[in-house]
């Protein structure tokens, strides 16, 4: 074998430091995002259980990222990820669709916009369209270095099943560039529960979610279990919903609920492959 000059010697061990370097400059960032003043406290409380840094650090968001979050919802990462990209990176809401005509649909995306404008610290933030019924140009093609998605992918299978969520997953491929990552978070089904009928209680099958994301053309990169709750069975009277923060049940079992925590959740790293 040959032997290895100095300077390649040199050039190696300073290459792996300004790596780590780099991932710790990254979940330090990350951390001072989660800590940023705009966030609301009772957001804040859910951090025990949505764990911001360890996830965003496996995602490889960086504060010079490109990212878009898909169908963001209130904005609880919109907190963490429009402080985080400011100043350096670019951030994607890909909310509802601008011409949505359904009443939930304008309400939220109207209390999304009235969010924006309420703080400063939104003030990069752009806005796009998103639904799993077509293609959307969710952001500039081949301009991602991340896309984003928490516990999402349960709605959209209830629409038309695995063809709307092989539709989102073709929209989020066409944003990324080559060698992107896409970032999913999910309320997972145990796989022994899959052949029952799961398709209305928000939970998703892992294998479901990995199957059609590889189908769209993504490689499965790796999987953390750092959202995972093993005390959530996943079989609750009102699906997900019956555990915090919705607590469906209201008062009935309350405790019960409460003692489990919120669900048990896949995290899936996904690559979109550097040559096509």
């Amino acid at each position: 074998m040959k032997a290895l000059t100095p300077f390649v010697v040199i050039s190696t061990l300073l290459f792996s430091q300004t790596a780590s370097m780099s991932v710790h400059a990254s979940e330090a960032d990350i951390q001072a995002a989660v800590n940023h003043p705009v966030r609301s406290a009772a957001n804040k409380a859910r951090d025990a259980h949505r764990h911001p840094v360890e996830t965003l650090s496996f995602f490889e968001v960086m504060p010079t990222s490109t990212v878009v979050e898909v169908s963001p919802g209130g904005g609880w990462y919109t907190e963490i990820l429009a402080p985080l990209l400011k100043e350096k990176g670019k951030y994607y809401a890909a909310h509802q669709p601008a011409d949505a005509t359904s009443d939930y649909a304008k309400k939220t995306l109207s209390a999304f916009h009235a969010k924006l404008a309420a703080d400063p610290v939104y003030s990069n933030v752009t806005v796009t369209g998103f639904a799993a019924d077509k293609a959307y140009d969710i952001a500039p093609a081949g301009s991602a270095d991340v896309v984003l998605t928490f516990r999402n992918l349960h709605n959209w299978y209830m629409q038309k099943g695995e063809e709307s969520l092989l539709t989102a997953y073709k929209s989020f491929y066409t944003a990324l560039k080559p060698g992107g990552v896409l970032g999913v978070v999910e309320h997972r089904l145990p796989e022994a529960k899959a052949s029952g009928d799961w398709t209305k209680s928000g939970y998703v099958p892992q294998s479901v979610a990995v199957k059609l994301a590889l189908q769209a053309g993504f490689v499965l990169e790796g999987t953390s279990e750092v959202n995972a709750n093993p005390k959530d069975t996943a079989d609750h009277p009102q699906g997900v919903w019956t555990l915090p923060p919705v607590l469906a049940l209201k008062d009935q079992d309350k405790a019960k609920y409460l003692a489990i925590g919120e669900s048990d959740r896949m995290t899936l790293k996904f690559r979109k492959p550097k040559a096509e």
